[in-house]
């Protein structure tokens, strides 16, 4: 087993927004709340940066964030084509978990889970994360060798998993139908550490806290074109003027295989919709993330009372944020097989939000063949988990050149290498992870 990496330890802080506590909540709100300052300043880009980051949702900022933490680095641009966690990091299902197959991967989503249970104490936000365990089910015998090999899996590498009988899943979710007539309930395995965040609290407390070091967090400032000489990044064209980098990190999500082709990039990824939805609030019925191995449906009761749902990604190519009636259907018919009781819910809204799937379901993080320009994509399913230890990878790789050791399996070279990492075991189908 590969030595545990020690999490980051604090860094002085140049606060601007104040410190927030019980204490200035009940001043403030006796002085009428007169005394709150902006989270983050909202900045001007300067003609040139030392770091420029496209992208402002959870990855951009955390690198960001990291930078300037953890080695220093504050002469950072974080551009932004709209305000600030409208992006896929605003609109997601919130789940955290690190229950993986792939030793590389266990490790990497472990780090990533023990770096969000002290996300709100280092960048002191209230996050609302929620370790309330993720249990999966699964249906069949095969399924139960698949689910113990995973979990065996994770406990060799020191990572929480439990089996869960059918009365333990009748315990834990008592609106399940365990012998439903399409695929009756056998057990499941939960991870008690996995759970939830509030999504764009997670781009306002990274954003704050990047600002609060120094980092330029430029809003309403869309990229149009990476400029290069001599093979190497020099900076970006955006809708605000040109801006001059020494180099360039592409966080965009399902765009960056467009941003990457600005400079004649080719990446092995493919853009795909995802949707999900959420319910009319309920009073708590739901205490654990629910995962349903018969179909791909996923499920958890917000803070508010509404259930948070999703399914698989609309199988064709697009970059519409915008999914489709069957894919709606689809994880509908799941839902209600797993939970009788939601056919009497009404949804409220839809959203769909685009995915950079690559060809072997695991994320890139890593130089490119134009020196000076860094890639942090293709996330497929994992991006909103991921976004500490993305962004604290990531920033390692900018500041140092080197990959982290946690990151160093996801570099683009493992593609024409041959070291792909197959997640799922699927082969080179994007749609498919």
């Amino acid at each position: 087993m590969d030595p545990v990496v020690p999490l980051p330890a604090a860094a002085p802080v140049r606060t601007r927004s104040g410190h927030y506590s019980f204490w200035r909540l009940l001043r403030e709100g006796l002085r009428g709340q007169r005394g709150w300052r902006p989270a983050w300043v909202k900045a001007a880009p300067r003609p040139r940066y030392k770091v420029v980051i496209v992208g402002g949702g959870g990855h951009g900022l955390a690198t960001a964030y990291y930078l300037a933490r953890e080695f220093g680095i504050t002469d950072v641009a974080v551009l932004e084509k709209g305000p600030i966690g409208l992006g896929n990091v605003g609109r997601n299902t919130t789940i955290v978990r690190s229950n993986y197959f792939q030793p590389p991967n266990i490790r990497f989503y472990e780090y990533s889970l023990r770096l969000w249970e002290s996300f709100e104490q280092q960048l002191n936000f209230n996050a609302m994360v929620s370790q309330r365990g993720t249990l999966n089910l699964f249906h069949t015998e095969a399924q139960r060798d698949l689910f113990t090999r995973r979990a065996n899996q994770m406990r060799l590498l020191g990572v929480d998993a439990e089996p869960v009988t059918r009365e333990g899943v009748r315990a834990l979710v008592p609106l399940v139908d365990l012998d439903n007539g399409r695929y009756p309930v056998l057990g499941g395995f939960l991870q008690p550490r996995g759970g939830t965040v509030r999504h764009d609290a997670v781009a306002w407390g990274y954003a704050r806290g990047a600002s609060e070091r120094g980092v330029d967090i430029i809003e309403q400032c869309e990229v149009t074109g990476l400029r290069r000489a001599d093979g190497r990044i020099t900076g970006v064209e955006t809708a605000r003027g040109f801006i001059g980098a020494d180099t360039v990190c592409l966080a965009v999500a399902g765009f960056s295989s467009r941003l990457a082709a600005m400079a004649d990039v080719r990446l092995p990824i493919e853009t795909h919709v995802l949707q999900a939805w959420v319910s009319e609030a309920i009073k708590p019925v739901l205490d654990v993330v629910l995962t349903y191995g018969a179909g791909h449906f996923y499920v958890s009761q917000s803070d508010k009372g509404g259930l948070v749902f999703g399914g698989a990604i609309d199988g064709y190519n697009t970059y519409a944020q915008r999914g489709t009636l069957p894919m709606a259907e689809e994880v509908a018919a799941a839902a209600v097989t797993l939970l009788p009781g939601l056919a009497r819910l009404q949804v409220l809204r839809q959203w769909g939000g685009i995915m950079d799937m690559s060809m072997d379901g695991s994320p890139i993080i890593s130089r490119t063949p134009v020196a000076g320009l860094v890639l942090n994509g293709g996330w497929c399913y994992g991006g909103f988990k991921a976004i500490p230890a993305g962004g604290m990878t990531t920033a390692h790789l900018i500041a140092t050149g080197n990959p982290h050791p946690l990151a160093a399996h996801l570099g683009l070279e493992r593609f024409a290498a041959g070291r792909t990492l197959d997640e799922r075991g699927v082969g080179p189908f994007p749609y498919a992870h």
